[in-house]
């Protein structure tokens, strides 16, 4: 195993994008790590530059404590797993799986050996001999994953390896693959654009954009305190609240509300951005009163939209049976700690 150490790193293309953007970064040994962000934040780029099918602009890569920034790729002691799987069509399982050690020349039974080993811990034993046409995307999945391990390698990159999979499947292979990261205890990095797998998936979570990184952090860290509020949007399967709004008095005030806010020591009339998660948004006598417009059935709970004044929407979860009319009036207010203000101009968390 190993751990991973960028510094200073920058990945900038011909064209003169800057797709990552000196980054420093640090993964622990064994660690399940998530770089996370929206299509285009160079989180793929940074991956496939750990991996040195990028090469570095400039900035060192250390995997183990040994700097790798210019090493070949097949000596950096990584495998990778891509979004479409990249399986030989024309190879069995159990060539597929075996491939890595064939390359390197190993025997033909430390091959086979290889392919039965690690086939039989992923539940392939009984699929060696098909090709890849023959699997569904969970089993071609696996085999992705089954030849990655037969390298033994010392880091497992994984590219949206789950992207192509139904909503179900999704969920069954994310459960087995973190199931399986620990029990190889294989130092990991995962990238997705699903906020909801990294958050699933991830010890630690690195939420990117435009080659940075804005916020590092635990699962519970980046949800519960987004870093600003591009965290916040991004962060949470419906979007956090973003209302502008003023600080007074040792309160927010926010769409014709006052909020009490966290001890800041504003100056009144400082303009704030006050966020709050719609989990985190209750009905209440006294916050924030809106008209019902909208409705969404979650299943278990409902996601309500407030229309309230100067036109500002306001969304809320509530039991479903506690499901309100559309066009009815309704208050509601944040549960208590749960208030978050940003700056308005940097937009960071205060």
């Amino acid at each position: 195993m190993a751990a991973i150490e960028l510094t200073g790193l920058s990945t900038v293309y011909p064209n003169g994008v800057r797709a990552v953007d000196d980054l420093d970064l640090s993964i622990d040994d064994g660690e399940f790590f998530a770089l996370l962000g929206p299509s285009g934040c160079g989180k793929t780029t940074l991956l496939r530059t750990i991996a040195g099918l990028e090469r570095s602009s400039s900035g060192t890569i250390s995997l183990g404590g040994g700097d790798v920034t210019r090493t070949d790729v097949g000596k950096r002691g990584v495998a990778m797993v891509f979004q479409d799987y990249a399986l030989f069509p024309h190879m069995t399982v159990a060539q597929n799986i075996a491939y890595p050690l064939r390359v390197r020349r190993a025997s033909k039974q430390a091959q086979q050996d290889a392919a039965s080993t690690t086939s039989a811990g992923l539940g392939l034993a009984e699929l060696l001999e098909r090709r890849p046409a023959q699997l569904s995307g969970g089993q071609q999945q696996r085999v992705a994953l089954a030849r990655a391990i037969a390298m033994e390698a010392q880091v497992l990159l994984l590219d949206e390896p789950l992207s192509n999979l139904d909503a179900r499947l999704r969920l069954e292979a994310r459960t087995f693959l973190k199931r399986l990261q620990r029990e190889l205890g294989l130092t990991t990095v995962f990238v997705t654009h699903d906020q909801a797998e990294a958050l699933a998936l991830a010890d630690r979570i690195a939420v990117m954009a435009d080659g940075r990184i804005r916020q590092l952090g635990t699962p519970k860290d980046v949800f519960q305190r987004p870093a600003d509020t591009f965290v916040a949007n991004f962060i949470g399967s419906t979007p956090m609240n973003l209302l502008t709004g003023t600080a007074h008095d040792g309160f927010v005030e926010v769409a014709g509300a006052r909020l009490a806010s966290p001890d800041l020591s504003l100056a009144d009339g400082t303009k704030v951005v006050a966020g709050i998660r719609p989990e985190y948004l209750a009905p209440a006598a006294e916050g924030i009163t809106g008209t019902v417009s909208i409705v969404e059935n979650l299943g278990v709970t409902s996601l309500v939209t407030l229309e309230c004044p100067g036109d500002v929407l306001v969304g809320l979860t509530v039991p479903e049976h506690e499901e309100p009319r559309v066009g009815t009036a309704m208050t509601a207010a944040p549960a208590p700690g749960r208030l978050l203000v940003y700056d308005a101009e940097t937009t960071r968390l205060l």
